[in-house]
């Protein structure tokens, strides 16, 4: 170690033996080289002096910090704090990295619920599943082929639903505790491909015949489809709401993907799955899907408050062609639901068939209609699985934290040997 008060300057440093052997360039002796080349007399230079030119500093972009900058020929604004007043759900000029003062506190409170909703597909056991899935006759042919296309459609779809909230949705909507929650759900989406991917792994699937359904399975493909059609144009880079076109595109999206795609696309297979499970079969796979279902139930309750706040805040966008467009798209993905259903259940399989489920998505399409202020179009359609209703309310749902098959670490147990 250096000891600076052995240092004497003035003693020479001994080189290291590399450098010693190596010849030393007197700097008094020219340098030579192959050519020689005629020494150049160096002429004195004038250097004008440059009149410095004043700087012009750009103006921060205003949605980046607080409201717009003024005028050359107002006075500044004087800064002032967010208040919930200059909160808005699209189109906000206020600081979006300020989380507080809410202005929804349903967001808050929902990215709290989701937090503590936490679970990972690992924690669950899936020896039973893997036993009657590799044994004859433990599942009828019917039941298996639920099971795929189960799989196939969702290791999609959740991903086309976090695409949508990472590469559009985040950027679009203009307020801190909505996009709190986003964060949330765009990792709880990655939770419910892995979940998928684990159970496709543990079960020795066809891992290509499962994940290129959405290619290959007309049923599948067509929803697929019909989702990707809604979130073209909010993902390009460029695209930005601020006109009415803009926003009600936006506003669209934001039907497609809750009303529709989380809202009805999902409950076909939600309930073939957890119906399943009920009778004792692959009851691995049906415990992660209610996870799931519970997940995406709370999903699909924050966009519909989404999409009623912008509604609130522009009536203009919910004009009569805005209704119209929304009472389309759910009766579009109603009737591509269940055509699902009849190619997933040719037959009555699980205590069911497929004239019960077009009428559970019929009831299911009612719902999301009135949740968004627009008139049923199913009257008379009830809920033949009053059970499912029983499965999507936290309050009568089986404690998670008893059925984990591992223990759950927090941070400060974690060891990093």
């Amino acid at each position: 170690m250096l000891n600076w008060d052995d240092y004497e300057e003035d003693v020479p440093q001994a080189l290291p033996p590399a450098f010693a052997a190596t010849p030393v360039i007197r700097l008094e002796e020219p340098l030579r080289a192959t050519a020689m080349i005629e020494p150049v007399a160096a002429a004195p230079v004038t250097v004008a002096p440059v009149a410095a030119a004043p700087v012009a500093v750009a103006p921060i972009a205003e949605d980046t910090v607080a409201d717009a900058a003024p005028a050359a020929n107002e006075a500044p604004e004087v800064y002032q704090r967010v208040t919930v007043d200059r909160k808005r759900m699209i189109n906000c000029r206020a600081d979006l990295n300020q989380l507080v003062p809410f202005k929804y506190d349903w967001a808050w409170q929902k990215y709290l619920d989701g937090c503590a909703n936490h679970w990972m597909p690992q924690e669950v056991n899936m020896t039973a599943d893997i036993a009657l899935w590799k044994s004859e006759g433990g599942l009828t042919d019917d039941e298996r082929v639920i099971v795929k296309r189960s799989l196939g459609f969702f290791s999609t779809a959740d991903s086309l639903v976090a695409n949508n909230l990472v590469l559009a949705i985040y950027r679009l909507i203009t307020n801190p505790e909505c996009r709190q929650y986003l964060l949330r759900q765009a990792f709880e989406e990655a939770i419910h491909t892995h979940a998928y991917q684990y159970v496709i792994e543990s079960l020795g699937m066809d891992e290509g015949e499962i994940f290129n359904m959405y290619h290959e399975i007309p049923a599948v493909a067509r929803k697929a489809s019909w989702a990707l059609r809604y979130t073209r144009a909010v993902s390009d880079p460029t695209f930005n709401t601020g006109t009415p076109d803009t926003d009600r595109a936006l506003l669209t999206n934001l039907i497609a993907y809750y009303c529709v795609l989380e809202g009805i696309f999902f409950y076909c297979g939600f309930t073939q799955i957890l119906s399943m499970g009920r009778r004792n079969k692959m009851t691995g796979t049906s415990e992660q899907f209610q996870y799931i279902l519970r997940d995406e139930s709370m999903h699909v309750n924050f966009g519909i408050d989404v999409i009623n706040q912008i509604k609130l805040e522009n009536p203009q966008l919910w004009d009569e062609a805005t209704q119209q467009l929304a009472r389309q798209m759910i009766l579009e993905g109603t009737e591509l639901e269940i055509e699902y259903a009849r190619d997933t259940m040719p037959r009555g399989v699980l205590g069911m068939n497929a004239n019960m489920m077009a009428e559970y998505l019929q009831f299911i399409a009612n719902r999301r209609l009135a949740q968004i202020g627009l008139a049923e179009q199913f009257p008379g359609a009830k809920n033949p699985f009053p059970w499912m209703s029983e499965i999507m309310d936290l309050k009568k749902e089986k404690n998670f934290f008893e059925t984990r098959v591992t223990e759950y670490q927090t941070g400060g147990a974690l060891t990093w040997d």
